[in-house]
């Protein structure tokens, strides 16, 4: 194998595909990038067990072949040298690397035994189209509030579903709950899936202009190209939490308030609870106003902020504070609606007009609600 590729061009492509390289495995194939140097240019590809990510770029293919190469390292390396051409030949144990008047060598695995991995999804799979920056907007509403832990693995996705050209994504933790939809144009029909969180931050980060997109998703696998980037990932199969089964239906108080006070009060409230592992701060909710108090052994902090439009009983209720900004920043408005039952029942966030995107956080039982 041997090409001829710019160097910045092929840095963003190593550092673009590097990120579906495993960081801890028995098998080192997955610690690697592929090098697939053919007459049509150049395409690296790299597999973690979960997810694929491949991207062609253009080269002088002066020699037909493929290899492996240890992903981070690539990625690390050839981004020092982003600005020379780049001229990269292999031989039986690795590959050499030329730029300017230097050479360096690194040393390679045979691309037998990398992973085949959904190669075919796109020809066989169901699949909607939807803009990019729909789609961006989206998972941006939705990521945060999956699960990071591996004690219930699905959570640890987002289940996504087209219906009546509209595409839902809900998104849980166990504390908190995230529902945000959109719009599609086309696809095959209703889909449900549970895409992971991780997944959809890389194609997150590959969309931002104002085309459109398929994603195809065939059995336990889904696939998206965004012009010359491939992702492939594996799909959580199980039954995932369902809204309805614990969105309340009624409240019995409703409140509005500003979005920009409320985040800046609880902001400064955080920092003298930082460290903390609730985070907690407590709500009192009156009908002109709402005080946000917060204790710690760094000090105490009472804000309060101006409500309108209140509805329904006072209330104090206790919660994690960075679960309530994290859904205030995610929103839009100026104006938002907080809407309560009881101190220990779940409240939820949103918007006042738009409704495409809600939240619900859990409390937090204090000693005196004990």
């Amino acid at each position: 194998m041997k090409f001829v590729c710019d160097g910045m061009i092929l840095s963003d492509a190593a550092l673009v595909v590097s990120k579906a390289c495993a960081a801890k495995t028995i098998t080192p194939v997955l610690e690697c990038i592929k090098l697939q140097a053919k007459n049509d240019g150049l395409t690296l590809k790299a597999y973690d067990g979960e997810i694929s990510i491949e991207k062609k770029i253009k080269a002088e293919i002066l020699e037909e072949g493929e290899l492996c190469v240890n992903g981070k390292t690539f990625a690390d390396f050839v981004g020092k040298i982003a600005a020379f051409e780049v001229v990269i030949a292999s031989d039986e144990k690795g590959i050499s690397i030329k730029y300017a008047d230097s050479e360096s060598y690194m040393q390679a695995l045979s691309a037998t035994d990398f992973p085949v991995f959904g190669d075919n999804t796109q020809d066989v799979g169901e699949y909607f189209e939807i803009k990019e920056a729909d789609l961006k907007t989206l998972i941006s509403k939705v990521v945060f509030c999956c699960a990071t832990d591996e004690s219930r693995p699905i959570l640890k996705g987002c289940l996504m579903e087209t219906k009546d050209n509209q595409l839902t994504a809900t998104a849980l933790d166990g504390f908190r709950m995230a529902c945000s939809y959109c719009d599609v144009l086309d696809g095959s029909g209703e889909m449900k899936i549970v895409c992971p969180a991780r997944t959809l931050t890389e194609i997150s980060r590959m969309l931002g202009n104002e085309n459109t997109l398929k994603i195809y998703a065939s059995k336990n696998l889904l696939s998206v190209a965004v012009e010359d980037t491939v992702i492939n990932s594996r799909l959580y199969s199980g039954e995932f939490v369902r809204k309805e089964n614990i969105y309340p239906v009624d409240f019995t108080t409703k409140v509005q308030v500003k979005r920009s006070e409320l985040i800046d009060s609880v902001e400064r409230a955080s920092v003298l609870i930082r460290g903390d592992k609730n985070n907690l701060i407590l709500l009192d909710v009156k009908h002109d106003k709402i005080i946000i108090n917060a204790n710690s052994d760094m000090g105490k902090v009472e804000e309060t902020v101006s409500a309108t439009d209140m509805e329904g009983k006072e209330l104090k209720i206790a919660m994690n504070g960075k679960y309530l900004l994290d859904a205030l920043k995610a929103l839009e408005e100026e104006i938002v609606v907080l809407s309560f039952n009881t101190s220990v029942s779940p409240f939820t966030i949103e918007n006042v007009e738009d409704k495409s995107c809600q939240y619900l956080v859990l409390p937090v039982r204090t000693s005196q609600q004990a």
